[in-house]
């Protein structure tokens, strides 16, 4: 019966192909080294244990006893149901047989063959959930397999606790211990981490979802073209992801930056709204899908910012519908919270309708665009401005690699532009517009909109450290608590020709 049931069933059918001893025809085998053989290539092994213990070989032992060993020795998980009969009514061995079973796996019994079938299916499906065949609850509740607490990092849980307080008003105190704030955000059962942990607070993510990276590039033009110009993979948990990815995005495109009449800090205006950017890149890392093999993608081109997201809009959801208001409906809400309370999600339901929104106050006259295709895109288009591969930035780098620039600029900038316009010269420029006095290391961060330090350190202050566009106020004491920058006279000299340009 459970043989027919087990092949006709349409979901079981898919994933087991059962093997039954008594549907074998006869051969010139001994028996024990046919069934035992099965047991060591089978993946599961399932026992019925009823009142008889039934034939016994020289030793005393019966096949299923034997075959019940040979699993374990195999090490195969093992699912036991025992008959509802009386120990009276049981054969002693096959007793003894039972209380062997008990002591060694969790055994279920059962009274009717429907009560043998229903059993069978719940334990099956578990099992298939377990090895994650199927999945029925979502990829990020789902209890991660392979990863345990000590995989993730204590300090990263404790800064999100202290940031989601301050900006959302996290119910947790900062002193709470990790287990009390992983089980309040659902993260935690049993002492198993589900797969939304490893991703947010995880020592290394990719180690257990190698495509949760973050690929980003840049080109000239306004085609996919290589040679690329400029390209990184980021890995990390979710929030260095996004910083690392708008980081990038923030260091290609132009901006304006305004004077100090109204503030002391230089306001600093993008032509895409760093608002805008981060919210395309915080969508498709929160709303992707995990299980598949593709990595978000953002990428620069001459006239478009374009994020791609590999996967789909939720069932009732149209691209249509995401230019009007909406209801939230996350694909990975255990992943999407956290990402709330962090304050890298503003307001549920609304994030298509503020990039619009955003980039038509910017004056972006073309208004973003939302593609369902194999994959979800979301589309940013660019002014019509000053990019780095214009005539006048061509002719602005030429003038300091040729000599027109006076003094050390010019030695210092020829012979190292070359495949570093972006990377060096490009962001000094940036990073000189926002100097003014002496200002800390956070505060010059703060005015570019910068939000990874280890991206701003390595991409704008050590290139014009190195080149002698800005220098220390302590320079013997790099790590000085009071320390500040301040341009030198040929930082001076680089600003000012920059501004008879613009």
């Amino acid at each position: 019966m459970l043989f027919d049931y087990l092949t006709s069933d349409a979901l079981l059918g898919l994933f087991f192909e059962p093997f039954l001893f008594e549907n074998l025809p006869a051969a010139n085998h001994p028996a024990s080294s046919v069934f035992l053989k099965e047991v060591e290539q089978c993946d599961l092994y399932i026992g019925l244990f009823g009142k008889d213990y039934g034939y016994e070989d020289a030793e005393g032992i019966s096949p299923t006893e034997r075959e019940f060993d040979f699993a374990g020795i195999h090490h195969k998980p093992r699912l036991v149901f025992i008959s509802h009969h009386s120990p009276a009514e049981r054969n002693p061995k096959e007793a003894a047989l039972i209380r062997k079973a008990e002591r060694l796996v969790v055994r279920k019994q059962f009274s009717s063959a429907t009560e043998l079938k229903a059993g069978i299916y719940a334990s099956l499906v578990r099992y298939l959930e377990e090895i994650e065949y199927i999945r029925t609850a979502p990829f990020d509740a789902t209890l991660n397999r392979e990863a345990t607490p000590e995989d993730l990092d204590i300090q990263k849980i404790k800064d999100f606790a202290a940031s989601a307080k301050a900006k959302r008003g996290f119910p947790l105190s900062v002193d709470s211990s990790v287990e009390t704030v992983l089980t309040h955000l659902n993260l935690l059962k049993d002492n198993r981490i589900t797969n939304a942990a490893v991703l947010l607070f995880g020592k290394q993510p990719q180690r257990f979802f190698p495509a949760s990276e973050v690929k980003c590039a840049h080109f000239h033009g306004k085609e996919i073209t290589k040679p690329i110009p400029s390209y990184q993979v980021y890995k990390g948990d979710v929030f260095r992801l996004i910083d690392q990815a708008v980081d990038f995005v923030l260091s290609k495109i132009d901006l304006e930056v305004g004077t100090r009449d109204e503030s002391s800090q230089v306001p600093v205006n993008y032509e895409i709204p760093r608002a805008a950017v981060t919210e395309a890149i915080v969508n498709a890392i929160a709303h992707r899908d995990y299980t598949s093999n593709a990595s978000v993608q953002v990428m620069l081109f001459k006239d478009r910012l374009e994020v791609w997201n590999p996967g789909r809009l939720p069932y009732g959801l149209s691209v249509a519908k995401l230019r009007e208001p909406h209801n939230s409906i996350p694909a990975n809400l255990l992943l999407a919270e956290p990402m709330y309370l962090a304050g890298y999600i503003e307001r549920m339901g609304t994030g298509t309708g503020d990039i619009i929104r955003w980039c038509k106050n910017a004056g972006l006259h073309k208004e973003p665009e939302f593609v369902q295709e194999e994959i979800f895109k979301t589309i940013i288009w660019r002014k019509e401005s000053l990019n780095s591969d214009s005539p006048e930035t061509v002719e602005f780098i030429n003038r300091q690699v040729t000599g027109q620039v006076t003094g050390q600029v010019t030695g210092q900038v020829t012979g190292q532009v070359t495949g570093q316009v972006e990377t060096e010269l490009d962001l000094t420029k940036r990073l000189i517009h926002v100097m003014s006095g002496e200002l800390r290391r956070s505060e010059i961060q703060q005015a570019l909109g910068l939000k990874h330090r280890e991206y701003f350190a390595d991409n704008y202050l050590t290139p014009a450290l190195r080149n002698g566009y800005i220098e220390m106020l302590y320079p013997d004491s790099p790590n000085h608590p009071q320390q500040r920058y301040r341009l030198t006279a040929k930082g001076i000299l680089l600003k000012n020709q920059i501004e008879k340009i613009q």
